[in-house]
Formats: C-alpha cells, structure tokens, sequence
C-alpha cells in the first residue's frame, strides 16, 4: 500500500486512491506471465497481453515513463473516486498489474475531448480542451507536486468554434511541439445557420473563413509559458480533425492521421448511396511537411480511387477532382468513419524488428456508419518500407467489440484509443468505455516472426466491423442515430426544439412523451403523413401543425430520425428499422 506521506498537489487540489492486487511471479524472460485469455485480445502469434488495470474510468491518451509509471488522462470531466481527471498507475511488485492507482489534476475540460498526454524531457504534459499543461515529475515519485505551467492556451471564446479542436501535440527533437486546431465545423458551413454538423444539402463558404485560426497544425515552443495561438508558426493547413499525430523519428518528419467528414448520404442523398456514406471519405495517414495543404473543405481523400475529390459542398459528386488536384495527397487512406485515435512510431527493442518500420494506430471505431455495420474497434500496423507505406495494413490487436456486428456504437464493449511503449519494449493500449489498460509484450523468437505468424490476423479482416460491406448483403436496414441527430437538427429542431421539450405551446414536447413511447406504427405515420388537429401529449392539448416528410425522406432517414428521438428524448434502447417504416408507407393508410 501507498504511504499516504506521497499525497501530493497538483495546482490546488490533488488526490489519490489505492488499489492492492496480488504479487506474481515473472516469468524466466523476465516479462510477467500473461492473463489466459489475453485480456480478451486477439494477437499475432508470439504475443500476449495481460490486463494492468480495469475500470480505471474512460480512458483516452495514454503513456508511459522510463520506470514504468503509467499516466492516462481520462474523458472529458472524469473525476474518479473523489481525485482528479488524470491517472498514474505504478506496479510495485513487478507482476505487471498496476498496485497503486492515483489520481489527480484539478484541471477542468469544459465539455472537450481531453486527449493529449505524454511524459517528454521529465515533464508529464497534458492538454484540456483550452490548454497544454505540464508538471515537472521527481524521480521516484508518481504524482507530481511541481508548479503547473501553462503551454498553450486557446482564447477563442466561441463555445461552437471547440468543436473538433481538442489539443493532441507531438514533439521534435528540437524543442518544438506542434499541435492542431481542428475545423469547428464539419465541412466548412455557416456554423450560424447550420450548427457544426450542416444540413442537408448545405453549401460550404468560399473561401472558407475557418482556415485562418482551424484546420490546420501550429508549431509552438514546447516549453515557454503562457503562449496563445498567435503565438505560434502555422505549419500546415486543411487538416479537418486530428486526434492521432506523432513525430517520426526515422526519417525526422511529422505524422497525423485526420478524421474524415461524415453523413454524405444523410446531406447529398442524390450524390452519395448511403453505402458509399459508409466507406467514405477516408480516414488518411498524412505526412505533414512545412507548407503542405491536405485540401479540406474543398477536398476530401477517396481511397477506394487513390485520389482527392472535391467535396459535394462545392459541386463535387464523387467523380469530379476539380481544385483538389493542387492539394497534397495522403500517404495512405483507410476506410471511412474508423475514427483514428493515436498514431505511434515503435522504438522499442522487445517487438520484432519490422516493426520499427512502420506506425501503430489505434481505431475508436465508426458511430456513423448505418445501415450497415460500424466498422473499426481495431489496432493495426503499417508497414513502412524506404520511408513510406507498403500500401497494406495488418490488423494487430482485435477483440475489443466483444461482438461479432456492430449495430450501434454503445454495442461495442471496449473502444480502443491510446497506445504508448513501455520502457521494456511492451505496447500499452488503454480504452475508453470501461477504462482498462493492456499490455502487450512479444516473448517468440523475433528473428523468426513472418507472415505465417500473421495469416489468422488477415483471415480477421472477414469480420463486419472490418472488412468493406456488400452493398447488398450488409445493410441491417436499421436507423442510425448518428444520422438522425442531423436529420432531427434539420426537420425537427424548429418545432420541437434542440433539447425536445417543444415551445409549451402549439408543439408538443418529445422527452418522456407518450406518443413517442406508444406504438411504432403510429410514430412512423406521424412523421411520414404528418398530422394536424388537436392532440394530447401527457395530458395537455397541442393544435399545431406536423408537416409531412414521407416525400422528402426515405425509409433509412426517418428510421435514424425516430431512433435518434427514442435514445435522446425517452431513453428507449429502441432501434427503428428501415423496414419498419416502408411497410407504413405502403400500407395504404
């Protein structure tokens, strides 16, 4: 057990909490024995996993210093056990489970998505939605007690202009850090008319105002207090959201891997096949070099064509390149909507020496995929060869769905997100549903480790939430909520409100509704017919006026919407299907 003598402070307030695990013995390689079932991970053969920590609270970025020591900084306003947003793990007796688990960090992320963390030049550095903190860490000691100093800080005061501008950051080796701004709008629309998301059919600005202060990465000292983003050198431009970004050591170069827009179907239905929403944009591994300009919002990257295309906001239709063709070109495109969390160069001397060549990344995993499968929930490796991708990717960690089809994000039981390299050579991978941590260690022979130890992974890329759906045989035909959440924003919103509770007058509200929890078949012809005429809504009357949208939406679209509104507004686990829907549109009634 912890003394409680190491309580210590960050900022104003620092607290800690203590769990004891029993002490096992390490095997002869001088690694701890791994659990039995690998903590549930599926691995190339000569590896194996154990569990480090469970339920250590949503866990985004992870990493790792030169004795062991784990930090992870947690999700969003995460505050376990009465502590503080951050975590520092330490295994005592070296049986590879984390004995003392301490949190701390008064540090607020003001609703963000909190991802950056990384121990670097004996500093902890952390980023919130604003900022980039560090701490001084003393040697031997877990939580650190030193004066927080303040990087970076964002002054925007827009709450909108937040949206996809959490603060990753990577460092050079010459004191340099670099960290994106993400676009606070999806694909560049009016955020005053259209919110981050865009409606149906939106046009985006020309020129886009958002690349002046977003969409890009700067370049700022990585240890002088108190910058702004003024204070730092714009270093690459149209980047749309970058979670994943790291510094490549073998060839000296920065790497990012950008989140690609979303929802082509649910806005260009009569541009986009909802199948061809799913796949695409991609999700692009980018080497980002001083000056270069990856296109958004004009252009988006098509793996499945090996090229960029111009954007349906600006008179794209999936065959047109236009203006795209002067943009830099992504070094590889993986499918769409995967959700690229963390990208990590391998330098470690425990793994097999291929990889060294190549990047780790970690997939979150798609929410917006419907109605075929969400895809993603995945680590893979990519292979480098003479500084760039071979051009095929190995599926290195799997299992974290826990299920064979993903229907709905919330189906996936473990989420990927961080990876870090222990100072032995061994991969942590932290998680974001339940908080666990994993460590991966490789205990074959690294000489003899080819291809035939990598045949099962590659059978692997069968499963629903890897391979590329059949346009035909994979679509579940079932409402997505993600795609609702749009739709809703742009058909519903005015009557019945963002926040669903009406305007207590003519439109009636939809939380905790009775109609909305009554039968299907009346919800699905309220939103395909429309209604008119006095009602009562948990026992008040409404006269307003429900205009119909079976003329404007298909099946798909008022399935996601009625979904959208049963998980948002009643709590219902209830998923609409597109089948559902057509056979009260051709019911005759």
């Amino acid at each position: 057990m912890l003394d409680n003598s190491l309580l210590l402070r960050w900022g104003l307030i620092s607290m800690f909490t203590i769990f004891s695990l029993q002490c096992k013995n390490k095997t002869p390689e001088g690694l701890p024995p791994a659990d039995p079932d690998n903590g549930g991970l599926i691995l190339p053969e000569g590896f194996d996993a154990l569990v480090v920590a469970d339920s250590v609270g949503r866990g985004r970025h992870i990493t790792v210093n030169d004795n062991g020591d784990i930090y992870v900084k947690l999700s969003y306003n995460d505050i376990m056990n009465g502590g503080g947003g951050t975590v520092g793990l330490r295994d005592n007796d070296h049986d590879g489970k984390a004995d003392v688990i301490a949190y701390f960090g008064d540090y607020k992320d003001e609703g963000g998505l909190p991802v950056g963390i990384m121990v670097h030049n004996g500093y902890l550095y952390v980023s919130t939605l604003r900022n980039i903190l560090r701490n001084k860490l003393t040697p031997g000691q877990l939580i650190p007690d030193s004066k927080t100093e303040v990087i970076l800080t964002d002054e925007d005061p827009d709450v909108r202009k937040h949206w996809h501008t959490a603060k990753p950051f990577a460092f050079d080796n010459k004191g340099n850090m670099y960290v994106p701004f993400g676009a606070p709008t999806d694909a560049a629309q009016d955020i005053n008319t259209a919110g981050p998301a865009g409606m149906p059919g939106g046009k985006g600005l020309d020129p886009a105002p958002d690349l002046k202060w977003h969409a890009g990465i700067w370049r700022f000292d990585e240890a002088k207090e108190g910058q702004t983003q003024k204070d730092g050198y714009k270093y690459a431009t149209g980047i749309r959201s970058v979670l994943g970004i790291a510094w490549n050591p073998a060839d000296n170069h920065l790497y990012a891997v950008m989140n690609g827009m979303d929802n082509f179907h649910t806005r260009y239905s009569e541009l986009y096949t909802a199948w061809q929403a799913a796949v695409l944009p991609s999700e692009p591994l980018l080497k980002v070099t001083d000056g270069s300009d990856f296109g958004w919002p004009y252009a988006y990257y098509d793996h499945l064509q090996g090229k960029n295309m111009l954007q349906p906001g600006y008179g794209g239709d999936g065959k047109k390149t236009g203006r795209t063709e002067k943009f830099d070109v992504p070094v590889f495109g993986f499918p769409g909507h995967w959700a690229p969390m963390e990208l990590l160069f391998y330098q470690g001397d425990q793994f097999p020496e291929r990889y060294k060549k190549g990047a780790f990344i970690a997939f979150h995993g798609s929410t917006d995929r419907a109605p075929y499968p969400q895809a993603g929930y995945i680590v893979c490796f990519l292979p480098f060869e003479n500084g760039a991708p071979t051009g095929k990717w190995e599926i290195f960690a799997d299992g974290f769905t826990g299920v064979d089809t993903v229907v709905n994000t919330s189906d996936a039981h473990f989420r990927p997100m961080g990876l870090a390299t222990g100072p032995d050579g061994s991969l942590y991978i932290s998680e974001s549903n339940k908080g666990r941590i994993w460590r991966v260690m490789y205990k074959g022979d690294r000489n003899k480790f080819g291809e035939s130890q990598l045949a099962k992974m590659e059978e692997r890329k069968n499963r629903t939430y890897i391979k590329t759906p059949d346009e035909v045989k994979d679509n579940i035909g079932k409402g997505g909520v993600m795609n609702g959440l749009i739709l809703y924003n742009s058909y519903c919103n005015s009557c019945h409100q963002r926040d669903g509770k009406g305007d207590n007058n003519r439109y009636p509200p939809l939380v905790g509704s009775d109609w909305v929890s009554g039968p299907r078949e009346r919800l699905i012809r309220v939103v395909l017919n429309g209604l008119q005429g006095e009602i009562k809504v948990n026992g008040k009357t409404y006269n307003g006026v429900m205009p119909a949208h079976g003329q404007a939406l298909d099946d798909h679209a008022i399935a996601s919407i009625l979904t959208y509104v049963k998980k948002r507004f009643n709590n219902q686990d209830s998923i609409i299907t597109s089948a559902e829907v057509n056979k009260v549109r051709n019911s005759g009634k």
